[in-house]
């Protein structure tokens, strides 16, 4: 009898021991820096994160990986948002994140009544990046689908991403956002937006950006209204708001894609204070 616990509790350990592991091992991040010729050499890190599985199957040529691009904020490094990445990966996404500012750049320096406030040109630098990045994708990992990529962004990266979804709507998949503040989102329909706001009385959404909810309804946008901060929507804010987040796009993802799931559900779901095209979300009780 006692060797038969001993046993148990053996294995018990076992396979706490590996579920832990594979936890800890089951998405890969790793950072390669590529070089754009076209801008004198410009060093351009790049953050990947995929499911270790899922690339040996894409290495072994079973299946294409499908492609998430998260784009962070500015003075935000693009390792900062490990928590969106995570969602993406543990679906089966290769997930690539630029950097898009380096030390040497310039500050941005707003511009009142410029295009989206004197931005344009960090934004088309990004636009650039991430072009770059995918270039130099299709050497690293060749089987992966970088023609349809689901562009996601926070704050000035979402800024990026709603440009490039403007600009190349042919290249994007989907669209997810946390409180891109300038560029007005596409209401052409071609592909679904989720995007979460924040109620933070520093960062003003310039006015036009949010489409009304009779175009959001037509156009298959989604819009959630959360009581978080700003800098809330990143590794460093607080837990309530990345489970909330991670819930919603959760969600948003099972709809959209009928071709990956997630491996894991790593937070309860939000609650929902108002339905609709524009929702408001509160915080998970952490």
């Amino acid at each position: 009898m006692k060797r038969g616990i001993a046993v148990l509790v053996s294995v018990s350990a076992l396979c706490g021991i590996a579920y832990f592991t594979a936890s800890k091992w089951a998405i890969k991040h790793e950072t390669i820096t590529f070089y754009d010729a076209s801008r004198d050499n410009r060093p351009v890190p790049v953050d990947i994160a995929v499911r270790r599985d899922k690339e040996m199957q894409a290495n072994a040529g079973m299946i294409t990986l499908p492609v998430a691009v998260i784009n962070h904020g500015n003075t935000v490094k693009n390792t900062e948002y490990g928590f969106l990445a995570n969602i993406f990966a543990a679906r089966g996404y290769m997930v690539v994140s630029p950097q898009h500012d380096l030390p040497t750049d310039p500050p941005m320096v707003t511009k009142p009544g410029e295009l989206y406030v004197g931005r344009l040109p960090q934004i088309l630098r990004g636009v650039a990046n991430i072009h770059l990045a995918m270039q130099e994708m299709k050497k690293v990992q060749p089987n992966a689908d970088y023609d349809k990529v689901t562009m996601v962004g926070h704050s000035m990266g979402g800024d990026i991403t709603m440009y490039f979804a403007k600009q190349y709507p042919d290249e994007v998949k989907k669209v997810v956002t946390l409180d891109n503040l300038r560029v007005p989102f596409v209401t052409a329909g071609k592909f679904k937006i989720l995007s979460f706001r924040s109620q933070d009385p520093q960062f003003k959404t310039d006015a036009g950006v949010i489409p009304t909810d009779e175009e959001c309804e037509k156009a298959g946008i989604q819009v959630v209204k959360t009581e978080f901060q700003h800098n809330d929507m990143r590794d460093t804010g607080p837990d309530a708001a990345k489970n909330s987040i991670q819930s919603m796009l959760d969600k948003f993802l099972n709809t959209t894609d009928s071709e990956v799931a997630p491996v894991d559900t790593q937070s309860s779901p939000p609650k929902i204070l108002e339905p609709g095209p524009v929702a408001l979300m509160a915080p998970a009780k952490s």
